[in-house]
């Protein structure tokens, strides 16, 4: 379901009873470009769980190939963590 912000103002209450009943995300535009996504809290939690176990999976890949190669100078898995969030913000 795609609605404006103008008409998620008007009735978000049905817009979050419709994501966590029916499991069916809005996403919200603005100017017709699209801007946010209302979903189901559960759904944004397994998400972040997909999320979050590629990262890890990703990070160990990384450390792991590093490590393979003897490469000088490496930092740890939870440094470069660290490091990939800070450049996220």
């Amino acid at each position: 379901m795609i609605e404006s912000m103008a008409e998620v103002r008007s009735h978000l209450a049905d817009v979050i009873d419709r994501a966590r009943r029916e499991e069916t995300p809005t996403i919200i535009t603005r100017r017709g470009k699209q801007e946010a996504v209302v979903i189901d809290i559960e759904e944004y939690r397994r998400l972040r769980r997909i999320a979050d176990a590629a990262e890890d999976a990703w990070l160990n890949r990384l450390a792991d190939e590093s490590e393979a190669e003897g490469l000088q100078g490496s930092v740890s898995l939870e440094e470069m963590a660290a490091l990939l969030r800070s450049q996220e913000g």
